[in-house]
């Protein structure tokens, strides 16, 4: 996956970079064709004097499709974290929709096959 971090109004940290590059390299666990990310690092409130939150935004390029997700929180940490896990349950969903079927179909399928193959044995 191709990563591109960009710092917007200040300048970031290595550590902090290479934080935010291994949370996003577990997203290949979830989903293996994304193709790259871009990932902006933002100070909520850097007008004015007082910074409040940090806001972290990823777009995630897979085939035919780009995920957005905007997160913030009181430290990048905690909002690439809370990120993560949003992303996670949008690759999941986009992984099942794409595949054509869903967790609770197949719950569903499975039990009806274990009813089908019940049936003849009692006759």
């Amino acid at each position: 996956m191709r990563l591109q971090i960009n710092a917007v109004h200040f300048s970031a940290d290595q550590k902090l970079l290479d934080f935010v590059q291994r949370k996003l390299d577990k997203l290949d666990t979830y989903y293996d064709r994304i193709t790259g990310a871009e990932v902006f690092l933002m100070l909520d409130g850097a007008s004015s004097n007082k910074v409040k939150d940090k806001v972290v935004e990823v777009r995630l390029s897979i085939p035919g499709k780009e995920i957005f997700v905007s997160e913030q929180d009181k430290s990048f940490e905690g909002a690439t974290d809370r990120l993560v896990d949003v992303l996670k349950d949008k690759l999941v969903r986009f992984k099942q929709k794409r595949n054509g079927h869903s967790s609770q179909e197949i719950v569903e399928a499975k039990a009806q096959m274990r009813a089908e193959a019940v049936e003849p044995e009692e006759l």
